[in-house]
């Protein structure tokens, strides 16, 4: 009962990002129309770097787990058309640590995915390219590629509480 496994790990997940989370993340499983919890889909939010283009947003991603976690990796994806050199048209996220076949863990936890792709905003990875507009623009026109941060920033402002 693989199931069980992913479900029981994500319960802990959850209580240990309760009792400690970075500052600004936001990361809860999702809220299913009849009250109840669903732990397979976690509704995040990740602030941009202080100092950095991508100060001021507050970038919503979602991880969605399989039965099969912690032995594969959850897909995490941003808003579709979300502008980074290492983010898919369709939002899904291409970093190392999310990779099955190459970086992925089972000890990775939550917080560690969320912090490493909060690194990866402002530090792309030219070498594994997921979209070609970001990674040209990345490559070609620094002025430009800062120009589309911020105002992608604009355009998730952290909501209020």
């Amino acid at each position: 009962m693989s199931g069980g496994i992913a479900r029981g790990r994500l319960t802990e997940e959850r209580k240990s990002w309760r009792k400690n989370h970075p500052h600004g993340f936001v990361a809860r499983p999702e809220t299913l129309p009849d009250g109840s919890v669903n732990l397979m889909v976690w509704n995040c939010f990740i602030p941009g770097k202080q100092g950095t283009d991508w100060e001021g947003g507050y970038y919503p991603l979602t991880l969605h787990f399989s039965e099969d976690y912690p032995s594969k990796p959850p897909k995490c994806k941003f808003p579709q058309g979300f502008f980074h050199p290492n983010v898919y048209p369709s939002g899904t996220v291409c970093l190392s640590i999310l990779n099955e076949d190459y970086g992925w863990r089972p000890a990775i936890t939550v917080k560690q995915i969320l912090v490493g792709i909060q690194d990866l905003l402002d530090q792309p990875n030219p070498s594994d390219p997921a979209q070609t507009d970001g990674y040209h623009i990345f490559m070609q026109d620094r002025a430009e590629y800062s120009r589309r941060v911020r105002q992608q920033a604009k355009q998730y402002p952290q909501a209020l509480a």
